[in-house]
């Protein structure tokens, strides 16, 4: 406790506390590939069919009540999150739902702690810029702006994989990379699996271990290491507690854009904000940041902000 409360302090004298929120959330939301981690996958359906026969029993049985499967891991230079979830859409619908880098940003701004999103397109190619910041009501100076690189990676009739990365981050973090990528099962449901992984350096480990010695102590993540003396389940905590906090986040987003094609084009904000939140208030334990009317609130005045802008 003694060298952490250090690193905690030496983290305030060097400004990194004022960026601390907001590298937490970048930490919890992009992807980077960071060279502690092994290299890419193989992208391709038979692949990642291979991995749904794989994890068939924890699909079937998890604590999610949902056939889904979260992993985490870390090592001292980076972090990684992926998810692996059936959902109950065609192969088609996902793949123009989430083969689209406008469409992302709908799916972004869900999250709490995301201001603004604009896709736009430069000589380079798509660009996916969001504003990230606190969980309430923000001017976007005071948010931090990244700039993500959209790429689609593989697009066919029965698989696509989609990527975005941006070199630099907040508080010397690097090699932020998401990448998703879903296939068509026989059933006429879509796999999807979601990854996350980022770099970082000194800086950004100092301000993690001051927000894990603080607010963030008692947060805990999905990953079941026992049982506590009430025989209640106990769940991983610290940094890979933050990673799979994040990755649910998003997985619901994507869930929550997913559920609300179907409902006409006016209605579907609000159907979706309202599904992301019902989603995370079904993992409360983990996942409860703000009430139900404050992040209505906040998000539909944000919406409005971006649609101005735009």
């Amino acid at each position: 406790m003694q060298i952490t409360g250090v690193c905690f302090s030496r983290a305030f004298k060097t400004g990194a506390l004022r960026w601390m929120p907001v590298f937490l959330l970048v930490c919890g939301v992009w992807c980077g590939a960071g060279q502690s981690f092994a290299a890419a996958p193989d992208l391709s359906a038979p692949t990642l069919r291979a991995k749904f026969t794989a994890l068939g029993q924890q699909l079937r049985n998890n604590q999610f009540q949902r056939p889904l499967h979260l992993d985490s891991a870390e090592s001292s230079q980076a972090l990684q999150g992926e998810i692996h979830a059936v959902v109950d859409y065609p192969f088609t619908t996902v793949s123009v739902a989430l083969n689209n880098p406008a469409h992302w940003c709908d799916v972004l701004m869900l999250h709490v702690n995301v201001k603004y999103c604009r896709a736009s397109t430069n000589l380079t190619g798509t660009v996916v810029t969001v504003n990230i910041g606190r969980k309430y009501d923000q001017p976007l100076a005071d948010t931090y702006r990244v700039d993500f690189n959209y790429r689609g990676a593989i697009a066919t009739p029965e698989y696509f994989a989609v990527e975005l990365n941006a070199a630099n981050g907040p508080l010397n973090t690097h090699d932020y990379r998401i990448r998703i990528e879903a296939t068509a099962l026989e059933d006429g449901r879509s796999f999807l699996h979601f990854t996350y992984a980022y770099a970082f350096g000194l800086t950004g480990r100092l301000a993690m271990q001051g927000y894990l010695a603080t607010i963030g102590r008692d947060k805990v993540g999905f990953t079941v290491t026992g049982k506590q003396p009430d025989g209640q389940p106990a769940y991983i905590q610290g940094v890979r507690g933050v990673v799979e906090r994040n990755t649910m986040r998003y997985y619901l987003a994507i869930d929550a854009y997913l559920a609300a094609l179907t409902t006409p084009p006016g209605d579907r904000p609000e159907k979706r904000l309202q599904h992301w939140y019902d989603g995370t208030d079904r993992y409360a334990r983990q996942l409860h940041e703000v009430e139900r009317d404050d992040y209505l609130a906040m998000k539909r005045k944000e919406y409005q902000r971006q649609q101005v802008a735009q």
